[in-house]
């Protein structure tokens, strides 16, 4: 039987190594260990010099390349998320045996930022031109944060410039902010007691739970609507006919401004704090990471944008539009004019 595990005590480290599998509490190994061993070999093949496990992240590296100003820095993520699994086909196909995957093109981030550090390294070889080109390696992006810890320990304080991407259907400059993230788990503790003999002695953990999750979505009506709320319950008990006495829910609070940002999670923490009131348990919240969103940078954002009209837009082929057109099909927006 899975037992959930009641610990308080707090997450030093964003989670590089392992993630839970929420619906059963299986902790399950989903690493970035061959993502991120693969990247720093081919960056020393190129002529890198690679320092790993900086930051405390075991997959965590910077590759560097060259002396002097300026230093400019590309940003490597090498996360993958659980539940998104998928064969190369339009329709939905996990790989058998496996767990995670890459949404919206993160499984293109770290090699197609390695590759750019590598063009760029060609470069300064080719016209004889002093710089240093840096690729910051970032686990555990999608609910980790690990550009965070890289920051704590002041790995970047140097760069003159930072670059990174996100893949799309075509070339463009988004210069605009992203959206601001706090997450948090809120561990409610209740007194169990068997469900049937004496259920009067015993405090639902999972009643504050399921409180809390209530009254926050009454707040979906009453936030920006451009701010986005997601949770899941990660522990909920073991037997129905047990009172649980502990349960948790794992929540993101996200906003392009990070104040409002902010304002919202203050609220649900006053949520979670009603529900246990009122179920008769005690609840505490552990921060989980957070991030600020991305602020723009118009002399970047043009500079990019000049380079990115001189290499051109994207051209699909007659497979890649075969494959496009029945992945379509499956998103149920028949009715939609592109």
């Amino acid at each position: 039987m899975m037992r959930c595990s009641n610990s308080s005590k707090p997450d030093v480290r964003p989670i590089t190594l392992s993630r839970y599998n929420f619906g059963t509490g299986q902790r399950l190994v989903i690493s970035e260990e061959q993502s991120s061993a693969r990247l720093q070999k081919e960056l020393r093949d190129a002529g890198f010099s690679v320092k790993a496990g900086v930051a405390g992240m075991p997959t965590a590296f910077v590759a560097e390349y060259g002396s002097g100003k300026p230093v400019i820095a590309i940003l490597a993520e090498t996360d993958a998320l659980p539940g998104v699994s998928q064969a190369a086909v339009p329709e939905r196909s996990p790989l058998r045996g496996r767990l995670s995957g890459h949404a919206c093109g993160h499984h293109l981030f770290g090699a197609g930022s390695m590759s750019a550090g590598i063009v760029i390294k060609n470069w300064l070889v080719a016209n004889r031109r002093s710089g240093t080109i840096r690729v910051y390696a970032t686990p555990a992006e999608e609910g980790g944060a690990g550009k965070s810890y890289m920051v704590r320990e002041g790995l970047p304080s140097d760069i003159d410039v930072a670059l990174h991407w996100h893949a799309g259907d075509r070339n463009t400059v988004t210069n605009e902010p992203t959206l601001a993230n706090k997450s948090a788990k809120f561990r409610f503790s209740g007194v169990t007691a068997h469900a049937a003999a004496a259920p009067e002695r015993g405090r639902s953990a999972l009643d504050g739970v399921e409180a809390m999750n209530f009254m926050a979505n009454l707040m979906r009506e009453l936030v920006p609507e451009d701010a986005r709320l997601h949770y899941i319950v990660t522990c909920r008990g073991d037997a129905p006919n047990v009172v649980p006495e502990f349960a948790e829910v794992f929540y993101y609070v996200r906003h392009r401004n990070p104040m409002v940002m902010a304002e919202i999670f203050d609220r649900l923490v006053a949520v979670s704090e009603a529900a246990a009131l009122e179920t008769g348990t005690t609840v505490k919240h552990e921060v989980i990471h957070g991030a600020y969103s991305l602020l723009p940078n118009d002399v970047l954002a043009s500079a990019v944008d000049l380079n990115l009209r001189r290499v051109g837009g994207v051209t699909y082929d007659a497979t890649e539009q075969a494959f496009a057109e029945k992945l379509f099909a499956t998103l149920g927006k028949t009715d939609v004019v592109l």
